[in-house]
């Protein structure tokens, strides 16, 4: 009986390392003109109304409101606070100058909706309440308020005791849900040497240590037309490599201002 021939197997070739890593060198290369000639055609991020072009060299139209210590607007129209610090490096990294405009949270993300602002700034949190109206950014820092002691009181437990919280607030009504006895202030500061409700950078400037109660968590954003990626990516980058200690830096110089 004969046997039928089988398949013709071709002798294995053996790749040197050499020929190996030329091989990788050129799909890596072949690879990266591709990369290249699909960024060329589909440039990202990008500007559908060209804000990042026209902002540099030009005018940044800002929208600020009133949010203590991250804004201040005073009664000439002059802002400040933390934010406001912020744009304005910014705006020197672009070569820019800053037109403000002051109003309502709701008829800043109005304007900025229908083109009259580029940015809007006021101690904005990551709530989703603007979806649709404004594009945020990511959030460059979280903020908690806590309940700050002396030093040498007993913490963990506000139940019954009474705290120092600025009236008419969140945390005011956090507190009372949390059994704490609210003293509402309406100064700049809450009385020296009691416990009170601060933002955790205020604790070493009053000579408070935290609780380990926590009331609100706050992640901050800043706002811009939704479309303009480009202006965007510009923001947020600028804003997230603001070190960490130059805001809690900012936020300090800002709560004694406005004392």
């Amino acid at each position: 009986m004969t046997r039928a021939p089988g398949p013709h197997v071709a002798p294995f070739r053996h790749e040197s390392g050499a020929q190996a890593w030329a091989r990788v060198i050129v799909v890596t290369l072949l690879l990266l003109a591709t990369f290249a000639e699909f960024a060329a055609r589909n440039p990202w991020p990008d500007d559908s109304e060209g804000t990042l072009d026209r902002v540099r060299g030009g005018v940044l139209r800002v929208g600020v409101t009133g949010s203590p210590p991250w804004t201040r607007v005073a009664d000439d129209g002059s802002v400040s606070g933390v934010e406001p610090v912020l744009v304005r490096r910014l705006a020197e990294e672009l070569d820019a100058r800053v037109r403000w405009s002051s109003g309502s949270e709701s008829d800043l993300m109005a304007s900025l909706h229908a083109g009259g602002l580029d940015l809007v700034a006021g101690g904005l949190g990551d709530t989703g309440t603007w979806q649709g109206m404004a594009a945020l950014t990511t959030p460059y820092t979280t903020t908690r308020a806590v309940v700050g002691v002396p030093a040498p009181m007993a913490g963990e437990e506000v139940s019954g005791t009474r705290v120092a919280v600025r009236a008419d607030t969140a945390e005011e009504a956090r507190l009372r849900e949390e059994g704490g006895i609210a003293v509402p202030y309406t100064g700049p500061a809450p009385p020296p040497g009691e416990p009170a409700v601060v933002g955790e950078w205020m604790l070493g400037p009053l000579g408070l240590r935290d609780s380990g109660v926590e009331l609100s968590r706050s992640d901050h954003v800043m706002a811009v037309r939704m479309g303009e990626n480009a202006w965007l990516a510009t923001v947020e980058g600028y804003l997230l490599d603001v070190p960490d200690e130059e805001l809690r830096r900012l936020l300090v110089e800002a709560e004694g201002a406005g004392r």
